[in-house]
């Protein structure tokens, strides 16, 4: 008898084959994070030599073992995010999935050769199974037409040009109010040896980019949905053979498109702090990604009320209460209850002997906490604060009786 060969797999089935695969590689870069976090939870607890066991996830990088165990665990992390975008690219069908899946390899090959990160071969065979169904044929993947329909009927009037000149307008005014008022601070020294007006008008133009974003992201997407309903356009749209996936993401990458349109024509203002020092380009660098996070972030909380309530006015209440609470709400909350919270564990003010691991446990748990507000991180990338201190670049200082505790 004949073999009859196998047929082919259709367009169809094999998005569905690679999303599996990748979700599965998702699911094995999160295994593999909680394992190191809680190896990094045992070290805390009282036996640091747990933590040489990752010193073999990267022979080649020098460092304390708790700087790799920190380094490991924040690769694995990005890891898994990054292959979960490619994912959810996957099931929106988007075509920038392959190029992001190729930086993705480049980078886990880079991080292979430079520290020997073992764990990266995981995300390379990952990526090399997820995205293979893929690759025989490029048909299943196109330009999302929702992305270019967006963009399209938001450039062509005028109201996206003047959203951009009133936005670039008060980043303006507020950067000569900010040299008007920091200026006569350094009449009398350097500004180029102290770099106090640079790093003022620099903090004050990224702190008011933050602000604005508030109230720009959120008003980009939480009509998305409400407003194909009340346009009566909605079921036009799902008798379409557009997947929802590729409807919801081709929104958000129309408002997010838009987001760093605003971010670029940002800039040239945040590059004037250079005239004046005190700014470093890994500053700038910084900022932008911090700015483009919380755009993105605040973006898909307006979609995601907009998917699930039935008005505009609705979604846009809603999205403006987590984006207050986020900015505002999560730093005072922090600022009240932090520090007692902090004393009354660590032993401070009370006449008991703080425990490190606690204490140890609070600095890095008030680091996380203070990193969800865009606020409160950007504090921390430049000045000492959060539960139990922070230096400027993020470590975590001891605190003042452990240092006299040791000395003694």
């Amino acid at each position: 008898m004949t073999a009859v060969a196998p047929a082919a797999l259709s367009p169809h089935d094999r998005l569905e084959s690679a999303s599996a695969r990748l979700l599965v590689g998702v699911a094995a870069h999160g295994v593999l994070a909680v394992l190191l976090l809680g190896v990094g939870l045992v070290a805390g607890l009282g036996n640091p030599a747990v933590l040489g066991v990752t010193s073999g996830l990267m022979p080649r990088l020098a460092g304390t073992p708790e700087q790799v165990w920190l380094a490991g665990l924040l690769s694995v992390s990005g890891a898994a995010l990054g292959v979960l975008g490619i994912q959810i690219g996957v099931r929106a069908r988007e075509r920038w999935v392959v190029p992001w899946a190729g930086v993705l390899a480049v980078l886990a090959l880079g991080a292979l050769g430079a520290w020997g990160h073992l764990p990266a071969l995981l995300t390379l065979a990952v990526l090399g199974w997820g995205v293979a169904p893929l690759l025989k044929s490029p048909t299943p993947l196109r330009t999302n037409p929702m992305t270019l329909k967006e963009l399209r009927e938001r450039m062509r009037g005028g109201r996206a040009f003047a959203v951009i000149t009133v936005y670039v307008l008060l980043l303006c005014i507020f950067a000569v109010v900010l040299f008007a008022a920091n200026a006569p601070i350094t009449r009398g020294l350097a500004t180029s040896v102290t770099g106090d007006l640079g790093r003022a008008m620099f903090a004050g133009i990224v702190g008011l980019e933050l602000a604005l974003m508030l109230f720009i992201a959120p008003a980009f997407t939480a009509g998305s949905v409400t407003g194909e309903r009340e346009r009566q356009t909605y079921d036009l749209l799902r008798m379409t053979l557009l997947p929802p996936a590729s409807f919801l993401i081709g929104k958000l990458q129309a408002a997010f498109g838009f987001i760093v349109l605003l971010m670029l024509a940002a800039i040239p203002l945040q590059s004037i702090a250079f005239l004046f020092g005190g700014v470093s380009e890994v500053e700038l660098v910084l900022s932008l990604v911090m700015l483009l996070v919380t755009g993105l972030t605040f973006s898909a909380v307006g979609l995601f009320f907009s998917a699930h309530t039935a008005r505009t006015n609705a979604a846009s209440t809603r999205a403006y209460l987590v984006a207050v609470l986020v900015m505002v709400g999560m730093p005072v909350l922090l600022g009240v209850l932090g520090a007692p919270f902090y004393n009354a564990l660590s032993g401070q003010g009370t006449g008991m002997t703080g425990s490190p691991v606690w204490e140890a446990f609070l600095i890095y748990l008030g680091a996380l906490l203070n990193s969800l507000s865009p606020f409160t991180a950007d504090l921390l990338s430049g000045v000492p604060v959060g539960i139990g201190g922070l230096d400027c670049a993020g470590r975590a200082a001891r605190p003042s009786h452990l240092s006299m505790r040791n000395r003694g």
